[in-house]
């Protein structure tokens, strides 16, 4: 596939999203470039901002096989990835498998239950395979996490841990609709009965796992230069030595965000990346991965002006 074919699909994508969501174009943009980059992506945001409503319409887009869990405090590792239970017709054991077996997976309020049961995803998000009863099972090379968490403000909620939110390509802030925004959903959802379906909105497929997997091919053929590398390194190793910053990013950061960078150049129909690819999807990928220092939290400081200090603060290659 072509740089301009990858440009299109990802075009064409968008249009069909847009029949059953209003606005949000920037989350599209960022499940698009996760989706070609082989990343994981985690929505933040108060209740009823559409972020079910995107995974379901963006993987019916994409035309991808879906499958959603509903965590809850009650939720446990085995409810995740499957077991093996025993099979008194034949005597032996056959493996249940657990809804983790999907190509897009909807992880819906993640952060509603207990960490030892969001660990059931660590091994799945990181080399895409389960382990049960020592047993190794593959997952596919398209396998894809969406997470939607509510604002740790509110109650019910656990912390994801740092290894959890370290495998989040992007953390994305889904906040109100515009006057304008909020005005067409009301307008258009508020006479639907079937809100979730992606195909009473009219949107359809715009490829397959084969079209998904020629695409990924090309963006990891995009060209990436020494100096936009010298660039992602200074901005990851720069969040290691900001004085507002207890942690640092990780050095996988930067793999992830070389391939972001990639798959935004081939979005925007281009074979090389620019700096600008880098400084435009750094935020998304730097906020969850960064924790602030007491000083630094007692006086009020955000992670979201740190990281923008620390791009600001790197000259980008011309």
């Amino acid at each position: 596939m072509k740089v301009e074919e990858v440009q299109s699909l990802g075009t064409a994508i968008r249009q069909e999203i847009a029949k059953g969501v209003v606005g949000q174009e920037e989350t599209v943009e960022l499940l698009l470039v996760a989706l070609l980059s082989g990343g994981h992506i985690l929505l933040e945001g108060p209740p009823g901002t559409a972020k079910t409503l995107l995974a379901h319409c963006f993987a019916h887009a994409v035309g991808l096989d879906f499958g959603r869990i509903q965590f809850t405090p009650d939720l446990m590792p085995g409810d995740i990835i499957g077991a093996n239970l025993f099979d008194f017709r034949t005597s032996s054991f056959t493996l249940t498998r657990g809804p983790i077996f999907t190509d897009l997976l909807l992880a819906d309020e993640i952060n509603r239950t207990p960490p030892k049961t969001q660990a059931a995803l660590l091994e799945a998000m990181q080399e895409r395979q389960v382990t049960i009863d020592g047993q190794t099972h593959d997952l596919g090379h398209h396998f894809m996490v969406v997470a939607t968490q509510n604002p740790i403000e509110q109650q019910g909620v656990y912390p994801l841990p740092e290894a959890q939110l370290d495998r989040f390509l992007f953390k994305q802030k889904v906040g109100y609709p515009t006057a304008e925004e909020e005005r067409k959903i009301v307008a258009s959802h508020g006479a639907r009965e079937t809100a979730m379906d992606p195909v009473a909105w009219g949107v359809e497929r715009k490829a397959d796992a084969p079209t998904i997997a020629k695409a990924m091919a090309a963006v990891a053929a995009i060209k990436l230069v020494d100096e936009v590398i010298d660039y992602v390194t200074s901005l990851i190793r720069g969040t290691r030595s900001n004085s507002d910053l207890e942690c640092g990013s990780s050095p996988r950061a930067g793999a992830m965000l070389a391939g972001a960078a990639r798959a935004k150049a081939a979005l925007d129909g281009r074979d090389f990346v620019i700096p600008d690819d880098v400084k435009a999807l750094a935020p998304a990928l730097l906020r969850h991965r960064l924790i602030l220092n007491p000083a630094a939290e007692i006086n009020g400081r955000q992670v979201e002006e740190v990281v923008m200090e620390i791009i600001e603060g790197i000259e980008a290659p011309r």
